[in-house]
């Protein structure tokens, strides 16, 4: 009786099965494979299991993606080790031990506002401009570490500053000293004890160094002490990531435009080897 039971039971199983033989194979596998010990078991995926199971990837497949690590803050040390020397500019520059104490009085003043149509805005910019090449802040004052040089040449002198700011106020200023030679191209400034002076900016071409730069010629005519003057700088500014280079190069004598670029090229090569986690090596002097 139970024989005859289980036949009828198979023979109602393979008829609700048929037009499905791949159901009706999947379960005598599954039966077969609940019968088997389960030491006999394998974990090996069937190629049908193996196309939807992602497997582990294996260390020589996996493309990790390639990530570069950001240049570690600029440190007091850092930025004297990128300053330029006097062999760097070459020619007669002799270094100086108290640049930060320059001041050129022809650059007190204030901006005859009159002559702008387009308002006070640009007037400002033009403040700025000499405001801050009088105390060496053209790009702000900066957030981090700082260190700069100078150099005298006869009567004209240049200022070499290293330092780290704030990115995004470093790219304001990057884009405040790119707009000067059309807002400010020429006004008059006036008062202090030099008179009423005329003022031109100009754009200059720069090597291309660094991430951005931004190159300009001021140029300034008075008088001192009577006498008729012009006052000539060549302005160049160098950002490396948030870390940026600054340089005024002139004076009474003008400015020499191949000592500025240079200073350029020595030293954004400088900061790049301060950046990277090494110590630039001296420049070989001129005199050698």
């Amino acid at each position: 009786m139970a024989a005859a039971v289980a036949a009828g039971t198979l023979l109602t199983t393979a008829a609700c099965s048929s037009g499905d033989d791949g159901a009706a194979a999947d379960s005598e596998t599954a039966a077969a494979v609940a019968e088997r010990p389960l030491a006999a078991q394998t974990t090996t995926p069937s190629p049908t299991a193996t196309g939807s199971v992602s497997a582990t990837p294996s260390a020589s497949a996996t493309s990790p993606t390639t990530t570069t690590s950001p240049a570690a803050p600029l440190s007091e040390a850092g930025a004297r080790n990128a300053l330029i020397t006097a062999a760097d500019i070459e020619d007669d520059w002799v270094q100086v031990k108290d640049p930060e104490s320059w001041r050129d009085k022809l650059l007190i003043g204030e901006v005859d506002t009159a002559q702008f149509v387009t308002g006070k805005a640009d007037a400002a910019d033009c403040q700025r401009l000499v405001d801050s090449l009088y105390d060496e802040t053209l790009l702000g004052r900066p957030s981090g570490a700082s260190a700069l040089n100078g150099f005298q040449e006869g009567q004209s002198r240049l200022l070499y500053q290293v330092a780290a700011y704030d990115k995004a106020a470093l790219d304001k200023s990057m884009d405040w000293l790119a707009k000067l030679p059309d807002t400010c191209d020429q006004f008059t400034l006036t008062g202090g004890e030099s008179g009423d002076r005329t003022v031109q900016v100009v754009e200059a071409s720069l090597p291309k160094e660094g991430d951005a730069r931004q190159g300009l010629t001021v140029t300034m005519k008075g008088t001192t002490n009577g006498d008729p003057v012009t006052l000539t700088l060549d302005v160049a500014v160098v950002r490396v990531g948030n870390d940026a280079i600054t340089i005024t190069n002139g004076g009474l004598d003008g400015a020499d435009e191949d000592t500025t670029k240079k200073a350029v090229e020595q030293g954004t090569d400088r900061l790049k080897e301060v950046q990277a986690g090494r110590t630039p090596t001296p420049t070989p002097s001129n005199l050698d």
